[in-house]
């Protein structure tokens, strides 16, 4: 089925480019991706829809979500619902004995929570849930485990201190959009339903250092307070210090920018961007996964419990897959973002460090591991996410130009090109030695998705060659590359089934004539992507995927019941490439506005995955309260919008005056988006 959705209907347009003399007059200043900038590079209207804060070091709630029980102004008045949380905390806030209050922020935020006390009386105590989602929104929080349905709620004691006191830096949360803080009934005479251990031996804590601010941590262990007093604390203010973007002191001044005259794409663009941030963290504050942190770090947390102390890189930021969890280098999530943040804040510093530890833990085989520490302990290993490393080290250098770390990684890139090559077997596919994917079931035998993968790295190992002067036997017009590549695309062809008009997933259960025929969106989106589909079928291809479409988006049906903006985000980069760029604009605004304005969504932020249905569990995980609500694999729209939509494509880093560029606007798709980038010099 044509797209035939009018352009009309989401953007009414003009041109946003100058002329090659306008654009010499207003030439962009060079980013450096180790001192990124602390005010605007351009200002302009779009700046409104930037959601990061100017100042993350003191975020403050936006309204009173709920109050319930022992909850009052310092003069004993109700706090209002609804009411402007600056106004309430302005009085006073009491909480006493059975009282809960739940804030909500403007935004999905990140960070450590401080509390401004002005009086606190019998040793009070508090429990602190958070959640991104308005619908876990409550005593009990969200969750980042997989073996409770939610984690445990922080305990918290004030000791009777008054001034400002914050939670140890070890429990920052990831991210979260509700804040709720109770106080249980008395007495209570014991219970271990929340987080209150002595730090096990052996654990990376990050310390409290008097000299990097000065307000006090709270003791993390219980003062054997008399159970049966009744305590109370009034508080002032309560706000977050964000430590996320690391490498940003201003959030909002991104070196790249969009606008159109379609709000909500506008909305998806910075959403996208302000997701990256957030999931863009300092590397001794990863990792929400404590049963695989424990084979390094032996913690002897409580089963539900929760901490962001584990170091998962070196360096100042690295960027991972999502700001709650699992706060980790995921390759196939880098895929996404890595564009992503190049086209907007342009943290390249934090994508380097991302890869670096992935390649420094490169099995001795030559195999790179599913993700970053914690994982590769155990051998860990995934087919695509192997690739994915080499596809994120192109990436990396044709944004950053940083040639000399290739020139240093080259060997290790190498290696494990050869690895996957070594897999391609008789039939012109990859054959697949590990079932491990983006959590998909299905990955094995002769897969599309890996050999479409596979297919699109060598084609950019020949540009990283080149790039290098590196004139190998390999690399040349008719070397293996090219010509596993050739293979590769032809043995793809056995896979397409006529009357879906798309590949199927392998030649064995899952085939055009077998007992699981399954046509994935993943190994589709490939496909076309890496050029494998001959330009004969790539219209076909490309309407037969836009044909799946539900109420809430593309569905990825290799996984059932699965909405996934990660394999959609691939999606929109296959219809691009088939050259039909309205269906990715009307699949952005179905799936993407959904994923902003839908029920328990954050408004700011982008999910990991969500239900056919629409509602708010990622099928991939049996809690629903597990779902990440700002995930980096979800930010395409960012980067497709930028390279495809408007055409500004940068094609390699390397050029006498700086990198070699075109614009392409896509005919009717971009009159009246714009987009302005900074040139990115090699270094």
């Amino acid at each position: 089925m044509k797209s035939t959705t009018p352009v009309a209907k989401w953007a009414a347009l003009a041109s946003f480019f100058a002329p090659p003399a306008a654009l010499a007059a207003v030439r962009p200043p060079y980013i450096d991706p180790e001192a990124l900038p602390n005010t605007s590079v351009f200002k302009g209207p779009w700046e409104r829809y930037i959601k990061a804060p100017e100042d993350k070091t003191r975020i403050v709630a936006s309204r009173i979500w709920d109050a319930e029980g022992n909850v009052t102004t310092s003069g004993l008045e109700a706090v209002e619902v609804g009411a402007k949380a600056a106004d309430a905390f302005d009085h006073g806030i009491t909480v006493g004995p059975g009282g809960v209050l739940t804030l909500e922020f403007e935004e999905n935020i990140a960070g450590r929570v401080c509390f401004d006390v002005s009086s606190a009386g019998n040793d009070p105590e508090i429990y602190l849930a958070y959640s991104e989602s308005s619908l876990y929104a409550g005593p009990q929080p969200d969750t980042t485990t997989e073996k409770l349905e939610r984690d445990l709620p922080l305990h918290f004691e004030f000791d009777d201190t008054t001034g400002t006191v914050c939670v140890g830096k070890e429990f920052l949360r990831g991210a979260f959009k509700y804040l709720t803080l109770s106080m249980p009934e008395y007495p209570v005479l014991s219970d271990d339903r929340f987080i209150e251990q002595p730090r096990p031996e052996g654990q990376a804590v990050l310390g409290h250092d008097d000299d990097d601010d000065n307000d006090k941590q709270a003791p993390l262990y219980p003062s054997g307070r008399d159970p049966y007093k009744k305590p109370w604390v009034t508080l002032q203010n309560l706000w977050v210090n964000c430590t996320a973007f690391p490498s940003q002191t201003n959030g909002r001044a991104y070196s790249g920018y969009f606008h159109s005259s379609n709000s909500m794409l506008n909305r998806i663009w910075y959403a996208g961007a302000y997701t990256l941030q957030l999931s863009t963290v300092d590397p001794r504050e990863g990792s929400a996964l404590i049963d695989y942190n424990r084979d390094w770090d032996h913690n002897e947390s409580p089963t539900g419990s929760w901490y962001s102390n584990f170091t998962i890189a070196n360096g100042t930021a690295v960027t991972t897959d999502g700001a709650k969890r699992d706060r980790i280098v995921w390759p196939g999530d880098m895929s996404i973002a890595v564009p992503g943040i190049a086209v907007s804040t342009y943290d390249m510093l934090a994508v380097r460090n991302a890869l670096d530890v992935l390649l420094d833990h490169q099995y001795p085989d030559g195999s790179l591991p599913y993700a970053g520490p914690p994982l590769g302990f155990r051998g860990e290993f995934s087919d695509t996410y192997h690739l994915h490393t080499l596809l994120g080290a192109y990436n990396y250098v044709k944004f950053s130009g940083d040639v000399d770390w290739l020139a240093r990684r080259w060997p290790a890139y190498l290696k494990a090109l050869d690895v996957s090559i070594n897999k391609v077997d008789h039939t012109g596919l990859l054959h697949v030695t590990s079932g491990a994917d983006w959590l998909r079931p299905g990955m094995t035998g002769h897969n599309l998705e890996a050999s479409a993968l596979l297919s699109a790295v060598l084609d950019k190992s020949i540009k990283l060659a080149e790039w290098l002067r590196d004139d190998r036997p390999a690399a040349r017009p008719h070397g293996v590359w090219s010509g596993t590549r050739t293979a590769l695309n032809s043995g793809i062809q056995q896979l397409f089934c006529k009357d879906t008009g798309l590949y199927s997933d392998n030649i064995g259960r899952r085939s055009c004539r077998g007992p699981e025929h399954t046509d994935p969106q993943d190994g589709n989106s490939w496909a076309l992507i890496s050029g494998a589909a001959p330009r004969s079928r790539r219209a076909v291809v490309s309407e037969s995927l836009r044909s799946r479409w539900t109420k809430h988006g593309a569905p990825a049906v290799e996984f059932p019941n699965v909405i996934s903006p990660f394999v959609s985000s691939f999606e929109l980069l296959a219809h691009a490439a088939a050259n039909d760029h309205d269906a990715a604009v009307e699949l952005m605004l179905l799936e993407w506005s959904y994923l902003l304005d839908g029920p328990g969504f954050t408004n700011s932020t982008l999910a990991e995955g969500f239900m056919v249905d629409g509602g708010v569990q990622y099928p991939a995980y049996w809690s629903a309260a597990r779902n990440s609500h700002c995930h980096g694999w979800s930010s395409g729209p960012t980067s497709v919008l930028t390279s495809e939509v408007l055409g500004i494509q940068l094609l390699s880093p390397r050029a006498p005056s700086g990198p070699s560029a075109r614009t392409s606007p896509s005919g009717s798709a971009s009159r009246g988006a714009g987009s302005r980038r900074p040139r990115a010099r090699s270094r």
